[in-house]
């Protein structure tokens, strides 16, 4: 989705639903498009805050938008960083910690 100053909450949350059920489809690897897409809008959003042209409560409605967005990345980064590991091996191994498949629209399951 490409940012849009006057674009409510309501209709961001509307597309970006639509971008997480595929009903907005990019690429064949969901998982990487929604993150491009993500940090896409969040590279707008830093340009047009820098550009001073917005009133206060647009401004802060965009770095709210940013806040959001930011949060989706390193979520979504973490999980790309799991699934590595588990390909990869905790030890570097190149051999899988697991045989479970994974879903990339699934959250990764975090150990405590």
């Amino acid at each position: 989705m490409s940012y849009n100053p006057g674009m409510t909450n309501e209709e961001m949350s509307e597309t970006d639903n639509a971008e997480a059920s595929g009903t907005a489809q990019f690429t064949d690897e969901p998982g990487l498009a929604g993150f491009e897409a993500a940090l896409a809008e969040l590279e707008s959003i830093v340009a047009t805050l820098e550009s001073g042209e917005m009133t206060l409560e647009q401004s802060l409605s965009s770095f709210e938008r940013g806040v959001v967005l930011t949060k989706q990345c390193q979520t979504m980064l973490k999980n790309a960083e799991l699934r590595v590991d588990q390909l990869v091996g905790a030890d570097g191994s190149a051999e899988p910690s697991s045989v479970e498949s994974f879903d990339v629209d699934k959250p990764a399951h975090t150990p405590e």
